[in-house]
């Protein structure tokens, strides 16, 4: 039986938040656990009006403590139908990323599952694509080398981005006797190579160009962009750029206090200025030790600015999710915080928010969860369907199980 694991590698100007506007809330689909799936934490995708997502356990496999995750679609009026549900063997398992829509088909990655030789038998995880009617094709699966140790990654569990007919992304772990993740390229022949290698220059933990991207890439002007939760100069995360050839750039290295930590999300490019979330760090803060997380901008240059500084209170905590640009506002999602009587007296409280910050800082709370049937804990980010935000919740909905849900302003 496949074991679950946690696959995620994680390792200013401050101004006072405006109180949230009446928004309403409504949950489109509450997760029921079965065949259905379960824990959805992922940003969605639309097509032609139907929405497309994956939940990272469920579906009713056997071979995955809770399943082993779904593909699914739901309409707007709440009609879910799974269009894949993984076997945890060598089709894959765990999906954690959004899915990309590209040449009629949709392709993404699983955390775990495919080779049967890797990490006790869980697999490395796969790249797959899947067509509208739910024929499922593995384009590759990562696998380690006869000396013990990955050759190509483990655990590539960030979305992927067309870049000329070529998907690119990253692996969390993996590659060498570094282990670090990598940045890959696949073909959608399932032709794979590893584009870049996060090493440890020399031991002892020198991770300047950065350690466990677990996000997905964006491709600006034809260089890639990403984060990493980890390493940098003083190790905690990284903004790099990376050429489809292999050339490595540290854009920015996160100093862990003030400017921001350990950034898990993905990137925004608005005009020329990439825009993301911290998970920790930030101004410093009675609700959060280490900080409550930040929205921030860097240039291409490396000038990096705190748009806002998280209270871990009503105005949200630990972002984890990429930006959205609605408007002149970046909206947003916290895993926590938001209306403190939710998991009250817990280590952090609060069941999570969706919020909004102006590109000059000011921050606005669109919605905090409950944590009943309303959902909990956003993990990914929103879309914006005709000026209604659509998103997923893990946890919370009439089953406890997660949620998909709109917001109308």
């Amino acid at each position: 039986m496949v074991s679950k694991r946690c696959v995620i590698a994680l390792a200013g100007c401050l101004l006072a938040a405006v109180p949230a506007h009446a928004e309403t809330e409504a949950v489109v689909y509450s997760f029921a656990g079965g065949s259905d799936g379960n824990n959805p934490n992922v940003s969605l995708i639309n097509v032609g009006g139907l929405f497309y997502g994956t939940t990272s356990v469920g579906g009713g496999s056997a071979n995955c403590e809770d399943g082993c995750g779904t593909v699914f679609s739901v309409t707007p009026s709440g009609q879910e139908t799974v269009l894949y549900a993984f076997k945890g063997g060598s089709d894959g398992a765990y999906p954690y990323a959004s899915l990309l829509k590209f040449d009629g088909r949709f392709y993404g990655t699983t955390g775990l599952g495919g080779s049967s030789n890797c990490t006790d038998g869980d697999g490395c995880g796969t790249v797959f694509s899947l067509t509208s009617a739910g024929k499922e094709k593995v384009l590759y699966r990562f696998d380690i080398g006869d000396n013990g140790t990955s050759t190509d990654g483990i655990d590539p569990i960030g979305s992927l981005v067309n870049v000329d007919g070529t998907l690119y992304g990253a692996t969390g772990f993996g590659n060498g006797a570094a282990e670090y993740g990598t940045v890959f390229s696949v073909t959608p022949a399932g032709l794979e190579s590893v584009v870049y290698e996060f090493p440890d220059y020399g031991g002892g933990g020198h991770l300047y160009d950065g350690a466990g991207p677990s996000a997905g890439l964006i491709n600006v002007g034809g260089m890639l962009y990403g984060t990493t939760a980890s390493g940098g100069t003083a190790g905690h995360g990284v903004v790099f750029s990376v050429t489809p050839g292999g050339s490595e750039n540290v854009v920015y290295s996160f100093k862990g206090s003030s400017d921001g930590a350990n950034p898990t999300g993905g990137l925004i490019n608005i005009g020329g200025v990439l825009y993301g979330t911290t998970n920790d760090g930030g101004a410093p803060s009675g609700g959060c030790p280490g900080g409550c997380g930040t929205v921030f901008s860097v240039t291409t240059a490396g000038v990096e600015t705190v748009l806002y500084s998280f209270t871990g209170v009503h105005d949200g905590a630990y972002p984890q999710s990429s930006l959205l640009k609605v408007g002149e506002k970046l909206v947003g999602t916290t895993q926590w915080g938001g209306d403190i009587t939710c998991n009250k007296h817990q280590e952090f409280e609060g069941c999570g928010t969706v919020f909004s910050v102006t590109l000059t800082g000011t921050e606005k709370i669109s919605y905090s969860f409950k944590g009943g049937s309303d959902g909990a804990y956003p993990y990914a980010g929103l879309i914006d369907v005709g000026g209604v935000l659509y998103g997923t919740t893990g946890s919370g909905g009439a089953h406890n199980l997660g949620t998909v849900f709109s917001l109308t302003r």
